[in-house]
């Protein structure tokens, strides 16, 4: 009985610990990729990479606009952030912040030219970037990995 409980333990410790290491293998190359893509931007005179995931939804958006709150769940950017981020973007001229005619409590955030072309001006460099970070991936692992990591984003 005993061995079968630390066999079990064992199994149980050895699971944490790959899990942990999955962690931090992640975290360690979402730093460096963001960190080499965020450069590359910097370099080429672009807005931060957020700004890039922001424009991206709201061109996507029926209308190119989104509520605020929509945004912030598409992106998982707290309010409070969002909120800063989309006021720095309407000043630079990316954005417009628009009286919402269904709630008038709330805003609407449309995409404006200029955030259209910032947003392709930025994919010429961050597609680029991640092509180059992700080089040592073939395909099929890319797919892979794709996979995996969006089942552990639902």
């Amino acid at each position: 009985m005993y061995e079968t409980i630390c066999k079990c333990m064992e199994q149980k410790i050895s699971s944490s610990i790959a899990k942990i290491g999955a962690w931090v293998a992640l975290n360690r190359a979402w730093t460096r990729i963001s960190g080499a893509v965020e450069a590359q931007l910097k370099r080429a005179g672009h807005p931060p990479l957020a700004w890039y995931d922001v424009l991206w939804e709201l061109e996507k958006a029926e209308a190119c606009c989104l509520r605020p709150i929509e945004l912030e769940a598409r992106l998982l950017i707290r309010q409070h952030n969002l909120s800063r981020l989309l006021t720095r973007m309407a000043t630079a001229g990316l954005v417009k912040k628009l009286s919402c005619p269904e709630d008038g409590r709330s805003l609407r955030i449309e995409l404006t030219p200029a955030g259209r072309r910032t947003r392709k001006a930025m994919w010429e460099i961050y597609r680029p970037a991640l092509d180059a970070a992700l080089e040592g991936l073939a395909p099929a692992e890319a797919r892979q990995l794709a996979e995996q990591l969006d089942r552990l984003g639902r």
